[in-house]
């Protein structure tokens, strides 16, 4: 019966170590463009998207702007996770997307932060108001979160009036930075920048409302480079699935 029992075990070990063998044989890498917005909830889905399939997606953050200067000029993303979805649109149209596979993987929200408690009110009245310091802005021709920040202000019709105190980042991410570091005072940043498990982090903030600026419509694209990458399929299909979702609901994206 020891023995029975011991060769029964050590059959169902090989099975077992043959079946991961056979999953890290078919395991791949693809390379994802990640807008900066989206950089602390992709870092939770790469990992859990590796656990899950096996595949490894290497990220590189930065302005979707000049991620698709890169892929122009011949970049090997295979996958772009935009900050909106006229990108994906414009590298369909140069060929550089492969067609029928761009999605909206989530909607994004605009913020106005403060890292100094009690500064920003959950009206965004302290715009109105005399500020004290600079304001914060994402490149409105790079990052669609600060082109959705020059809507808002010009719905406010305050455009002008704060514009001489704006500290312009080249992305999302700079612009946080710029905030946290104290080198601004407040600043438009998106939503997901600020929160995690579905609770402002740090500071103050005000949701800035949908109806002051354009939707910000992420669109993920399969690139051309990534057209017979197993890895980046499989990365995409994760991204529509509750897994996936829910990471995102905890950073405030919509749907």
């Amino acid at each position: 019966m020891k023995t029975s029992a011991l060769f029964l075990f050590s059959k169902q070990l090989l099975a077992g170590v043959c079946g991961l063998l056979c999953a890290l044989a078919h395991a791949g890498t693809v390379q994802v463009a990640v807008a900066a917005n989206f950089s602390a909830p992709m870092q939770k889905i790469a990992a859990a998207f590796e656990k899950a399939t096996g595949h490894t997606a290497v990220l590189s953050f930065g302005a979707t702007g000049k991620f698709y200067a890169q892929i122009r000029n011949g970049a090997p993303f295979a996958v772009l996770l935009a900050a909106d979805d006229e990108t994906p649109a414009r590298l369909l149209k140069d060929g550089l997307a492969v067609p029928g596979s761009t999605f909206t993987y989530a909607t994004g929200q605009l913020a106005l932060w403060s890292r100094r408690p009690g500064l920003v009110d959950d009206k965004g009245q302290v715009l109105r108001a005399p500020l004290p310091g600079k304001l914060a802005v994402a490149d409105p021709r790079l990052a669609p979160y600060g082109a959705a920040a020059l809507q808002a202000l010009d719905k406010l019709g305050l455009l002008d009036k704060l514009r001489p105190q704006f500290v312009v980042g080249e992305n999302i991410g700079q612009t946080f930075q710029f905030v946290k570091t104290d080198n601004a005072a407040l600043g438009f940043v998106a939503l997901s920048q600020i929160m995690e498990g579905g609770r402002f982090t740090a500071g103050s903030a005000w949701v800035v409302p949908a109806t002051l600026y354009e939707p910000i419509r992420q669109e993920a694209a399969l690139l051309k480079a990534g057209e017979d990458n197993a890895a980046a399929k499989a990365l995409l299909q994760y991204l529509r699935g509750d897994a996936a979702r829910q990471v995102m609901r905890a950073y405030g994206y919509e749907f």
